[in-house]
């Protein structure tokens, strides 16, 4: 089998190609692919070249970990059912280019225990699991305070502050400069940095992505409290010692989501306490990926860009 991905060729260079398929096995399911989303984080660290050297790293590559779609092939030892929709982070199933994260194709595949079952009613949102895994990974570690103050009012940094708004009677504070990105908020306030005197919060959750920004949310802690780095950093991070010493503060890095993560916010999700409303603002056929991904990392107007795939001549 063969499809069509998006193929990052290079840093910069970013083209719909045909690609071949690896044979599914009998653990293994094919996804025909329905919406896939575009990460403005790590997949403009790849589009820019300034993704550090991870495992598996190199051009050409299939980015994409924010995929939902149809199972229209299922192993016999694969768990999943024909016809059944399926949120899919990601693939390993190309032959020929690197998948990195291999999502963002016109059909996968993948081993079934990798993919989860969702709601019909999700349709395109399914594709905002992965963010909304990634904001509880953050909150839910052991002795993790709820946040306080959030930097940074994209999609994760909603997320987060939809989460702390279930968890707790007393809402986060979220910074945003860019005064286009400042409204969307249902149960907290946004306001900018400069407005905000607070120098006491215990629980800093910095999604920015700016390695910069260190000193200043230092400046912000209550004594012992914790800066949480939940964003993706392509910088050295790097901080003054004496401000930290004085406020004996905790630095705490978040990792990726895990699988518990991904089914905790599903739940909630799909009970309807966890709302991702208002998170996805633009949307783009699959055969205009190109413009998508450049409006993406572009336009500071765009939270959350889809790409859709769902033409049968993409098959």
């Amino acid at each position: 089998m063969d499809t069509v991905a998006v193929v990052l060729e290079k840093p910069g260079s970013l083209a719909l190609n045909r690609v071949a398929l690896a044979e599914p096995g009998a653990q293994d399911i094919v996804v025909d692919i329905e919406w896939s989303g575009v990460s403005t984080g790590t997949e403009r660290l790849l589009w820019s070249g300034r993704m550090p050297d991870f495992p598996g790293m190199g051009y050409p590559l299939v980015p994409g970990y924010e995929s939902v779609g149809r199972v229209s092939l299922a192993g016999p030892d694969s768990g999943r059912l024909v016809g059944e929709r399926v949120f899919v982070p990601g693939s390993r199933g190309f032959t020929g280019v690197r998948s990195l994260f291999g999502g963002a194709a016109a059909r996968v595949v993948l081993p079934g225990a990798r993919s989860i079952p969702v709601s019909e009613r999700l349709a395109e949102h399914a594709t905002l699991l992965a963010l909304a895994a990634t904001a509880q990974h953050a909150v839910a570690a052991p002795g993790a305070r709820l946040p306080e103050l959030i930097v940074g009012h994209g999609v994760l940094g909603r997320l987060l502050a939809r989460l702390a708004v279930l968890g707790s009677d007393v809402p986060p504070v979220v910074w945003e400069r860019d005064a286009g990105r400042a409204t969307g908020a249902n149960g907290y306030v946004v306001l900018h940095p400069d407005a905000d005197p607070r120098r006491d919060y215990r629980a800093v959750y910095d999604v920015s992505g700016d390695a910069s920004l260190l000193d200043s949310l230092i400046g912000r802690l209550a004594p012992g409290g914790e800066i949480v780095l939940a964003g993706f950093y392509s910088e050295r991070l790097a901080f003054a010692f004496p401000p930290a010493f004085m406020r004996e503060a905790r630095l705490r890095v978040a990792a990726e989501w895990r699988e518990p993560d991904l089914h905790a916010v599903k739940t909630l999700i799909e009970s309807g306490r966890l709302s991702l409303d208002g998170l996805i603002s633009h949307r783009h056929r699959a055969a205009d990926a190109e413009q998508a991904y450049r409006t993406a990392f572009g336009d500071s107007s765009c939270l959350k860009m889809i790409l859709d795939w769902r033409d049968s001549a993409w098959t």
